[in-house]
């Protein structure tokens, strides 16, 4: 490394192994760096490339990338790892290379479009941007006026920049935020809220002596990039991996520990490790003194009890002495001897137990919420909770800075997205939409679908598409993605934007136990800054007349509001420039000059403004080793005005027009021990970890107040294997593809291009068939088509199907030929039952990339969730994935591929899982706790129904 680079730029990983051989070129020829032509070798031809950060958009891992953009041409070469970047450390899975595939697909939209026929129909016109940004602002500015604010929706998908959403939405007062969440996290994300406030985890994998994973993190898991890298140190650092997955994952051929466990049995096996750890007191006890709300919970389950520290844990060891190493074994089907040592190594942890449940058991089980409350119940037991090695919560690992101007919260709810049947649930009920639309509870007069593909991501689609199809319910659905989808099809516009190299966005992950802020950003603007070449705005750096969303949603508010006479445009003027309309550079500059802790100080040490540095860097790191700020001292500005009340919570005074924060109550700053000490605490009502839920308690669920196990709506006793039934597990993926943004990408779709059913040979004999047979899988509401692959890598019982294949499209020009299957949909038994069918498979195609013409797969896979109803959790609200089906040999008449649906009969099915739910307020009238995390929160009084 130049001594230069020594002294000036921050030290970055893997940029030096040996005085002659870098890693990376180091950030001081980034400017100008010169590479020769591999195709010319032996010649020397040299190019010259100025090398701009970004990040990659391919998942939430949020992992760097560095772009080589050719002085000469712009174009983009490649895209390797962000040395720089604490999260991802300058290394990338498939997906962040695969970027450059995903840039120059030729079969990617460049233009907006407008439909000029049915919706569906496949008949489009190119039209101006303004054209359509003037359609668009006129219907929601007539929306606004009409005081019909709940008909505007914004339906996310991969999020962009945390925070930006809040500002477009409260600056239109619309209540109108929509999201993945609960087709994705919700179950796990409600677990962990009830313990801490937090809602997702960061587990401190490398410095850990045991690994407990549910489900895969190698090759598929949440900031699996990020978090693979450190499991693999943490294992070469000695510690013992644990992995429950009735799977054979990736993660769990690296396990020294894996259990197969019954799907939605996990709780069961967890509470066991906790009732095993209570019984032989190899316990934390200061921690759980501290920390618990032991006296809630003696108060509530045992009110004649005393009330102290040593009795609570008598009861609490009572109250889980059912959870026997037996009693697990048997839900599980896994043996006792095998969870008595999983229990011993977890009691052997020291305090440093790192822990991750996402999708897994969570996404697929009624309850199944309750295998996050229980491991964070065994994660509070060995004190590993915000501990070095352990598992902390995620606000204390990312940082949501915001631009200039913020808006006030608006005072709307909507109940399209948070209907009273799910007071808890974690994020919005959007599997539930096209129902509700059908029901009537209301109508979308501007739908954004962002980087989303509800009709092919979302169970039941062909509801879906009944309801996109019907103007009278949505009045204009405008798709906002880089590519072709199943959704976009049925859109009035596809307005096309950038990919992770065409897009400016903020975001800060869970990676590790520190905080960094990344920046995505256009990396031909950067580098047309850097040459001094003119432009006006994003559209001019990228192809075609692709944009980026921050400049859309500028423009796009501008228009709503020119005069400022609904009170939006002021939250989009420069604050530099009075009264103009604020620009990108300007937004990112105010943030970084104000926002971002540290940052004015590391760039004026290298010369630089806030902006520059993160335009030269990509990143910047805000802090490292971040554990226990649940102990952090209050500031002299937090105390003041606040006062303690009977529990020991520090409050300062709210009214009903008082904004709550995403996570927490308002007005609550910190918490007072027992031995006078003040500290920040935790995001629940009581500020400390929640063994007693009052919210559980005061919404109408008592009994599921504290850490508990439900028996699954797939669990053994639910599934009779005698006569055929099967579980399918749905919740995994092939390890390069992820929803709909990658199908593009052709790097991908060479390595994961095959999509069979897994079934284990004991099930395959049962059923007469083996591995590249037919067989129709019928659900409740229909049927699906695919193959078997017979493998001794799943438990039996069980049968899986990764639930990211089986793309398609209905006409030529639409959809991406490298993963997607022409198909026709067509009506057997009436307009309420659905047939899709493959006409085609993936074949070689011309077009200007010649690699087209060798395609060498033909799988389109099988759109398997089309054929599930709809199963929200009645507690978080989280689509229940997990199936009961039954296998059988292909008919006659079937054809690989095929999906049946009866449409009435998933209404039948939304309506049985809705009779679950307890409707009910809380105290005060609330709708919902405030202490749960909600996207665009209104101020209080909008909580009171």
């Amino acid at each position: 490394m130049h001594d230069e680079q020594r002294s000036h730029e921050p030290v970055l990983p893997g940029a030096r192994n040996h005085e002659h051989l870098r890693n990376f070129p180091p950030v001081s020829t980034w400017d100008d760096h010169v590479e020769y032509d591999a195709k010319a070798h032996p010649r020397k031809v040299p190019h010259s490339y100025t090398l701009v950060p970004t990040t990659c958009f391919n998942c939430e891992s949020a992992c760097g990338l560095l772009a080589y953009v050719d002085k000469d041409d712009l174009s983009i070469k490649k895209l390797e790892g962000n040395p720089a970047h604490p999260g991802s450390r300058g290394r990338n899975c498939a997906k962040g290379p695969a970027t450059i595939n995903q840039l120059n697909d030729p079969e990617r939209i460049l233009h907006p479009l407008k439909r000029s026929g049915d919706r569906g129909g496949g008949q489009w016109q190119r039209v101006s941007w303004d054209e359509a940004l003037d359609d668009i602002a006129t219907r929601i500015r007539q929306a606004i006026v009409e005081n019909r604010h709940e008909e505007v929706m914004y339906h996310v998908g991969r999020p962009g920049e945390d925070g930006f959403a809040e500002r477009f939405l409260n600056a239109w007062g619309v209540d109108g935020h929509n999201s993945h969440t609960n087709i994705c996290s919700s179950g796990a994300r409600f677990g962990m809220t009830l313990w801490a406030g937090y809602d997702r985890p960061s587990p401190d994998y490398a410095n850990a002596n045991v690994i407990l994973l549910l489900s895969s993190h190698l090759e598929t898991g949440h900031y699996f990039n990020p978090h693979a890298q450190r499991i693999v140190e943490g294992k070469q650092g000695g510690a013992k991996l644990i992995v429950l997955d009735p799977r054979m994952s990736n993660t769990a051929s690296h396990a020294d520990t894996w259990l197969a466990p019954w799907p939605g049995s996990e709780a069961a096996i967890l509470l066991a490790i906790a009732s095993h750890l209570l019984r032989t007191r190899q316990i934390d006890e200061a921690f759980l003194r501290r920390w618990f709300n032991w006296k809630t919970y003696l108060r509530e389950l045992h009110p004649d009890a005393p009330s102290d520290f040593g009795t609570f844990l008598d009861r609490l060891e009572s109250d889980y002495a059912d959870y026997t190493f037996e009693f697990a074994a048997q839900e599980a089907r896994v043996p006792a001897n095998k969870i008595a040592e999983v229990a011993e190594t977890v009691a052997a942890c020291g305090g440093r137990l790192a822990s991750h449940v996402w999708r897994s058991a969570c996404a697929g089980n009624l309850g199944g919420w309750q295998v996050a409350r229980a491991l964070w119940f065994v994660l509070a037991l060995t004190g590993s909770i915000g501990a070095k090695g352990g598992t902390s919560p995620n606000g204390w690992n990312k940082l949501i800075p915001h631009g200039p101007a913020m808006p006030a919260p608006h005072d709307h709810w909507n109940e399209l997205t948070w209907p009273r049947e799910y007071p808890l649930s974690t994020n919005e009920m959007s599997i539930l939409l096209p129902h509700f639309l059908a029901e009537g509870r209301g109508r979308l007069e501007v739908y954004f679908s962002r980087v989303y593909n509800p009709i092919w991501t979302n169970p039941d689609g062909f509801t879906w598409m009944q309801q996109l199809t019907d103007p009278d319910k949505v009045g204009l659905h405008v798709a906002l993605t880089p590519t072709w989808s199943e959704t976009a099809e049925f859109a009035d516009y596809v307005l096309p934007m950038g990919h992770g190299a065409e897009r400016h966005d903020t975001h800060s992950y869970e990676t590790h136990a520190g905080r960094w802020l990344g920046f995505r950003q256009p990396v031909r603007r950067v580098a047309m800054d850097r040459l001094g070449r003119d432009y006006t705005d994003t559209r001019d750096t990228n192809p075609g007349e692709v944009w980026e969303e921050n400049e859309f949603w500028f423009e796009l508010s501008w228009r709503i509001d020119p005069d400022n006479a609904l009170g939006i445009r002021k939250h989009f003027e420069s604050p530099y420039r009075p009264g103009e309309k604020i620009t990108v550079d300007e937004y990112y500059r105010w943030m970084f000059e104000n926002q971002v802790p540290g940052l004015p100080e590391k760039a004026a040490e290298q010369g630089l403004t806030p902006l520059e540095y993160m335009r030269r860097y990509g990143v910047v790191e805000i802090d490292h080793d971040v554990y226990r700020q649940d102990e952090r001292e209050l500031t002299d500005a937090e105390l003041k005005g606040a006062q303690a009340d009977a529990e020991g919570v520090l409050r300062r005074p709210v009214t009903l027009d008082s904004a709550p924060p995403v996570v927490g109550e308002a007005g609550s700053v910190g918490v007072r021990h027992d031995d006078g000490s003040v500290t920040a605490g935790w995001l629940t009502p009581s500020r400390k970890l929640e063994v007693y839920s009052t919210p559980m308690r005061d919404w109408g669920w008592p009994e599921h107040a504290t850490p508990g196990y439900i028996r699954s709506h797939v669990a053994q006793s639910e599934v009779d294997t005698a006569a055929g039934e099967l579980v399918l597990v749905p919740t995994f993926r092939l390890p390069t593809l992820i929803h709909t943004r990658s199908g593009n990408a052709k790097y991908l779709n060479e390595i994961s291009n095959t999509h069979p059913l897994w079934l284990n040979s004991i099930d395959a004999e049962r059923h007469g068939v083996g591995t590249g047979d037919l067989v129709r899988i019928s659900t409740e509401i229909g049927y699906f088509v695919c193959r078997i692959w017979v493998t001794e890598g799943i438990r039996p019982g069980v049968c899986a199907l990764s639930h990211h294949m089986g793309r398609w499209r209905l006409h030529p020009g639409e959809g991406s030929r490298w993963v997607a299957g022409m198909v026709e949909l067509s009506h057997p038994d009436g307009q309420h039952t659905f047939m899709l069918r493959h006409k085609t498979g993936i074949a070689p195609f011309d077009s200007d990339d010649p690699d087209s013409a060798r395609i060498d797969w033909q799988d389109p896979g099988v759109h398997q969730n089309l054929a599930f109803a709809v199963h929200p959790d009645p507690w978080s609200g989280m689509h229940c994935w997990l199936q009961k089906i039954s296998l059988a040999p292909a008919h006659p008449e079937d054809r690989y591929g095929d999906v049946y649906v009866d449409t009435r009969r998933s209404r039948e099915v939304y309506r049985e899982w809705l009779a679950k739910t307890r409707s009910t307020l809380g105290p005060d009238g609330q709708r919902r706790p405030e202490f749960l995390m909600r996207p665009v929160p209104p101020v209080r009084r909008a909580y009171r129904a």
